[in-house]
């Protein structure tokens, strides 16, 4: 599946650099065509000369190659590759990548890169484990990079091995995993999915939310894409960016914008996803002004908001799935079992908050999915993993609905 790729290799300056020139020995002997990208500290540890002579190309470090002007696009590179991988990764170009320091040739790379980009790390372990390497590490993955960890596939848990890069042959495995992985399994469908809050305002300053953060719903988009969806991203008010432009994104604040949102949407597409925390009730009345405190208490009359999954249920067609999330306190699956019946919905996602360290604000989910077959659990994973299981459920529906 690696034949005819096109792969920037992007090297920084750790001493695990040597271990690139197996990456491309690994990359090359799968058919890939490989571009470098080093760091000028990653020339300390690894001459050009010795890559060059690896990929047959010249490598590239510096803006301008030469002094008559002859420069290098990064946007050019961007377009042109198939994956990115970078590899060493130090905790120094971990920080860049994640805020968008772009004072080298690789960080310019990296913005610019159209394609999907594999991160392995390469740092001391208490480096590693430091708060702000962990905080670039989760920012990365939340912008849909895959970080490429010894132990356990992209998203590694626990300690073991982290801080070392990830071996050659490992991460040339990863990457062919990729791309065997139904990258065009739902190649011509348009599907529409919800993700984040919704904010109802009290008054120009205040307003009615919840804790959602969106990274569940973004990593759906993102693997719908993977797999060839022409993807429409509803967009509550979140921060994370979208990372392909197989996404449109359509931001919106409020119930009443993201179900009308929602209605204009869903009538073009093959499936819907509901991801969305939308609120269940607004303030009935909005103060023009900020509300004072005058009194010891203060009243707020509340009215119901649209209910978005119920009214998508009503229009769906027989070629069309649509899919719900239930977050449940308690008595989980008989309120999911009761939500999935109410709404006409194909299958419904269960997240409880009795699973800690899942759901709001996390990196990681723990899912159940109910539908007319029964119920299917699913172990505590990244929300990048749990958007491929939810994603697998998916495209099986799709299929059905096209036999």
């Amino acid at each position: 599946m690696l034949q005819g790729k096109k792969i920037v290799l992007g090297i920084t300056g750790s001493i695990a650099a040597y271990k690139a020139c197996y990456l491309i020995r690994g990359l090359i002997k799968k058919g890939c065509e490989v571009q470098v990208v080093i760091t000028p500290s990653g020339k300390e540890f690894i001459t050009p000369i010795t890559l060059s002579a690896l990929t047959q190309k010249p490598v590239i470090s510096e803006f301008f190659s030469q002094r008559d002007g002859t420069w290098n696009s990064h946007v050019s590179l961007g377009l042109w590759a198939d994956a990115m991988i970078v590899a060493p990764c130090t905790a120094s170009t971990l920080g860049k990548m994640a805020h968008g320091i772009a004072d080298n040739m690789l960080i310019t790379t990296y913005l610019s890169m159209k394609a999907p980009v594999f991160i392995a790390p390469a740092m001391d372990l208490d480096m590693y484990r430091h708060p702000s390497t962990q905080e670039n590490i989760a920012r990365l993955r939340s912008y849909g990079n895959m970080i490429i960890e010894p132990g356990n596939g992209f998203l590694a848990s626990g300690l073991e091995g982290k801080g070392r890069m990830e071996e050659p042959d490992r991460i040339v495995a990863y990457i062919e995993d990729y791309f065997q992985g139904n990258t065009s399994q739902l190649q011509g469908k348009r599907i529409m999915i919800t993700a984040g809050p919704t904010y109802e305002k009290i008054d120009p300053v205040r307003f009615i939310g919840n804790y959602s953060s969106g990274k569940m719903g973004v990593a759906l988009a993102h693997e719908c894409a993977r797999r060839g969806a022409e993807v429409t991203l509803i967009a509550g008010p979140i921060s994370i960016p979208v990372s392909t432009q197989a996404i449109k994104r359509v931001d919106v604040e409020s119930c009443e914008e993201m179900y009308q949102a929602a209605i204009g949407t869903f009538p073009h597409c093959d499936a819907a996803i509901l991801c969305a925390a939308v609120a269940d009730f607004r303030p009935e009345t909005v103060a023009k002004a900020k509300i004072k405190r005058e009194k010891d208490d203060l009243i707020l009359r509340l009215s119901p908001t649209h209910d978005i999954a119920a009214t998508l249920g009503t229009m769906k067609t027989d070629r069309q799935v649509l899919v719900g999330f239930a977050l449940e306190t308690d008595h989980e699956e008989a309120h999911a079992t009761d939500k999935l019946k109410r709404k006409n919905l194909d299958f419904i996602v269960l997240n409880s908050l009795r699973n800690e360290g899942t759901c709001f604000q996390t990196n990681e989910n723990q899912i159940s999915i109910l539908s007319s077959d029964g119920c299917k659990e699913y172990e505590k994973k990244s929300k990048k993993e749990v958007a491929s299981d939810i994603v697998d459920e998916l495209a099986a529906y799709m299929n059905d609905n096209q036999a």
